[in-house]
């Protein structure tokens, strides 16, 4: 009789631990007040393999590549609920500037979320229109042409560089000022302002089926993206370097914009 007792005892005491237990972790999903943050985490990949400067890789083409530089804009954050209601990141809060050779730089965490549960995210590659013909004194950060901007801005052409590669090939031209061959790719335009242009803003949507980030006052979600540099070089178009080793804000621009839209890949999302 006493084991007997003592049993009903022990599971009584197990299921009121069990249910405590339950009850704590279904805080993140109960508790939808306030604000949270949301870290993106954007993974540099050349294919199958982490991206690493100096390591040989082969494009679509067939063509060897060793990259040096791998540098894009990112921005115009909106984030999407499961149940189809979005959060639009404030303008002045949703750019940012992502390097391979800074690892700071490729997390960027976004605060002041509506708690919710998140299972997709938009952003486009590169800096709108209105943004970049706003006065310079607007522009600050990683947007200030002389500072966190430096080296991704045309001061002849006045506007962002939204995505720049750079590296060598032994397919491309030798380039008689450096001695080395060289290629280099360097994408902007945004439309124009007083006369047309291209327009090489690309948007970008991530969409998880499975997974929520939940965004609550005491969690910071984490959304894993993988970046493939390789994409750059193919889909819809293979860029033959031998042909094609440089482009900037001519005609090809928009060829390399078409290909590395779809460089973006949500990998998971972890809570």
């Amino acid at each position: 009789m006493k084991n007997y007792l003592f049993g009903l005892l022990a599971f009584a005491l197990f299921a009121t631990v069990l249910t405590s237990c339950s009850k704590d972790g279904d805080d993140t999903t109960t508790d939808l007040t306030g604000t949270g943050s949301v870290t993106l985490e954007f993974d540099h990949r050349a294919g199958d393999a982490s991206l690493v400067f100096g390591a040989n890789y082969r494009t679509a083409n067939g063509d060897t590549v060793k990259f040096s530089t791998f540098n894009y804009f990112v921005s115009n954050f909106v984030f999407v609920k499961s149940d189809g209601t979005e959060y639009t990141v404030p303008k002045d809060e949703c750019y940012f500037l992502v390097k391979h050779d800074d690892a700071e730089s490729r997390e960027v965490t976004i605060s002041g979320i509506p708690a919710g549960d998140y299972n997709e995210v938009k952003f486009i590659i590169g800096v709108d229109s209105a943004k970049s013909v706003s006065p310079v004194d607007q522009r600050k950060g990683v947007l200030d042409p002389a500072a966190g901007a430096s080296g991704m801005y045309w001061a002849w052409n006045s506007g962002y560089i939204f995505v720049k590669v750079e590296g060598t090939s032994p397919q491309a031209p030798l380039n008689s000022s450096t001695g080395e061959r060289t290629i280099e790719y360097h994408t902007g335009l945004f439309g124009g302002m007083t006369s047309k242009t291209l327009n090489n803003i690309k948007e970008v949507e991530l969409h998880s089926h499975d997974e929520a980030a939940k965004v609550r006052k005491d969690t910071k979600p984490h959304f894993h993206i993988y970046v493939d540099i390789l994409e750059m070089f193919t889909s819809p178009t293979n860029i033959d370097v031998f042909d094609n080793p440089t482009s900037h804000a001519g005609p090809y621009s928009e060829i390399v914009a078409n290909n590395y839209a779809d460089m973006f890949i949500l990998d998971h999302i972890h809570n």
